[in-house]
Formats: structure tokens, C-alpha cells, sequence
């Protein structure tokens, strides 16, 4: 490269930067999935994922030292870990990794909801308990991270009243999966009551 181009107001107030921006978006983004790796016991990817995210950062910190008394590049470095943040929620809600549990909480709706769960293909493990106001049942089930948004349309139009949690799981070693030769039993029971 043209030694007065590095040296140019662009390069230093324009360029730099922007790549250290962009840096910055790249490593807290690799970051944010590596940490969700660890979380799930990822022992290969977690790693790699590490050693590429700490190559980055280096690279953008020493630009940042480098130049020392260029505002614009502390600014951009501020800004890129904001929008790397950003980038790596958007990113992990996207490929929705792993497995959740969900807990719902009904009083009238247990034998329809459970029947539309396992019609959809998950297991429904049932409890009857006690809450603030009276005798209600607990229905357990673990669900895809993909598919979750599905699952509470499903509850809420079953029962709209339907309480919900929901917790992430690192796993699961056996369960029940029904066939789909009930598919929607539970529309016709739900019309019924």
C-alpha cells in the first residue's frame, strides 16, 4: 500500500476505524455463540470458536493502540462490542440451539393440551399440584429451541389463560415421542368442552 495513504486523515480517522468496528462485531459475535457452546458441552467447537474470537480481538486492540490518540478508533471499538452483542443474540436466536423445558400451568385444559402436545410430537408428563387458588395440573414438556414459539401459540390457543415457564436444558437422555397417527384428536376433544 502507498505509504501516504496510510498516513492520510482517511486512513487514520476513516478506514482504521471501521475496521476496528467491524473487528469488534466479528469477535464479541464469535463470543457470544462460543459461550453458548460451552454452555451445551460443546468440547470441539467451543475451542475453535475461541481461538479465532481472541486472534480478532487482538487485532483490533492493537490497532486501538496503535493509534492512541485517534478518538474515532476508541469510539468505533465502544460501538463494535455493542453491535457485536447485538449481532450474537440475533445470531443464537436464529439457529436456536438446544433443548428447553416448558412448564404449563392450567386448571381446565390438561387432557386437551396434553393430547395437542403429544400430537405434535413431544412427550407430556403430567402433575396434579395445588396454586393460589385451588387444584391445578403441571404439564412438563422438553421442546426444541426451534420450535418453542410453536408450542406456546399451540398452549395459548388452547387455553389462553395457560401459564407458562420455560428453562433452558443441557440435556436429556430418554423420553417419550408418540406417533402421529393422533394428530389432531385433541382439535376435536377441545370443541366438545
Amino acid at each position: 500500500m502507498n505509504v501516504l495513504f496510510l498516513n492520510s486523515p482517511i486512513f487514520t480517522w476513516v478506514i482504521v476505524p471501521l475496521l476496528i468496528f467491524i473487528a469488534r462485531i466479528l469477535d464479541v459475535s464469535i463470543g457470544t455463540i462460543r459461550i453458548i457452546m460451552v454452555s451445551k458441552g460443546s468440547k470441539i467447537l467451543a475451542p475453535i470458536l475461541g481461538f479465532f474470537e481472541v486472534i480478532i480481538w487482538l487485532l483490533a486492540i492493537s490497532q486501538v493502540m496503535q493509534h492512541l490518540s485517534n478518538i474515532a478508533c476508541f469510539i468505533a471499538y465502544g460501538f463494535g462490542f455493542a453491535m457485536g452483542n447485538y449481532v450474537g443474540i440475533v445470531i443464537e436466536e436464529k439457529i436456536a440451539l438446544g433443548l428447553q423445558a416448558v412448564r404449563f400451568i392450567t386448571k381446565d385444559t390438561v387432557d386437551v393440551l396434553t393430547m395437542a402436545l403429544r400430537d405434535e410430537g413431544y412427550g407430556a408428563t403430567v402433575i396434579e399440584a395445588t396454586g393460589g387458588k385451588g387444584k391445578v395440573n403441571i404439564i412438563f414438556s422438553i421442546v426444541p429451541r426451534k420450535n418453542i414459539d410453536n408450542v406456546l401459540i399451540l398452549a395459548r390457543e388452547i387455553d389462553p389463560n395457560v401459564f407458562v415457564s420455560t428453562q433452558d436444558i443441557r440435556s436429556v437422555k430418554s423420553g417419550f415421542i408418540p406417533s402421529k397417527s393422533t394428530i389432531y384428536k385433541w382439535k376435536k376433544l377441545a370443541k366438545k368442552k
